[in-house]
């Protein structure tokens, strides 16, 4: 059975006027080029950036926190019944989408400081992808189980031995933090390599191109 040719080029293209695309260098493509040589993500992740795009604002740090605040707690309730119920980030990826508008509609757009180099705004325009994809990491960040919890649960619950706020927060952190510094040390390993791919995170891509393409295209 023959090889399945490699993808060297995205199969999904942007048309752009060329003197518009050289005049305003809006749209950059990725740094070095790359594309997966996976057929489904090459079909489904685009290798264009837009620079220009707004991402740390004031919707991402209110919305992100409470997307993650709110998925712990209720993951972290429920996860004590004997049939646990589990709320995804999928679900926040969703209800965030009309509080981001929302928000773009109904927050000033005043600036502060104006002038300064601390010049910041509360608006600055439209809800973006980059705002949304922030938000729903916030949320998945919050979503996922706190491993930690059940060795504080099992000391209690089965040996009869107390443990003390202060020591039981000090676990589940260290636990947490060693978790994100070894994701961050194989970062390079299996995020970065476009060989490497992760076959869930594909519907979320494809969920965030549809709200901020087809959806706004539609209007």
């Amino acid at each position: 059975m023959p090889a399945e040719p490699e993808i060297n080029a995205p199969l999904i293209q942007r048309h752009h006027n060329n003197n518009q695309a050289s005049s305003s260098g809006e749209i950059s493509s990725s740094p070095d080029g790359e594309n997966s040589p996976i057929e489904q993500v090459a079909l489904t992740v685009p290798v264009s950036d837009d620079p220009t795009l707004p991402t740390f604002t004031f919707r991402t740090w209110i919305l992100g926190t409470l997307a993650c605040v709110l998925l712990s707690f209720l993951n972290q309730f429920f996860g004590f019944r004997r049939e646990p119920l589990s709320v995804t980030a999928i679900s926040a990826q969703i209800a965030v989408v009309p509080l981001g508008h929302l928000m773009a509609s109904i927050v000033t757009k005043r600036v502060f400081m104006k002038g300064t180099r601390w010049e910041f705004t509360l608006n600055p325009g439209k809800f973006n992808v980059k705002e949304h994809v922030l938000i729903t990491i916030f949320a998945s960040s919050g979503a996922a189980s706190v491993y930690a919890i059940h060795f504080v649960n099992s000391v209690k619950l089965f040996y009869r031995k107390e443990i003390s706020v202060l020591v039981a927060l000090l676990v589940v952190l260290t636990t947490q933090v060693l978790g994100f510094g070894w994701a961050g040390v194989f970062r390079r390993y299996l995020v970065e390599p476009a060989a490497m791919w992760w076959p869930q995170n594909l519907v979320q891509v494809s969920l965030f191109r549809y709200v901020h393409t087809r959806l706004l295209i539609g209007r």
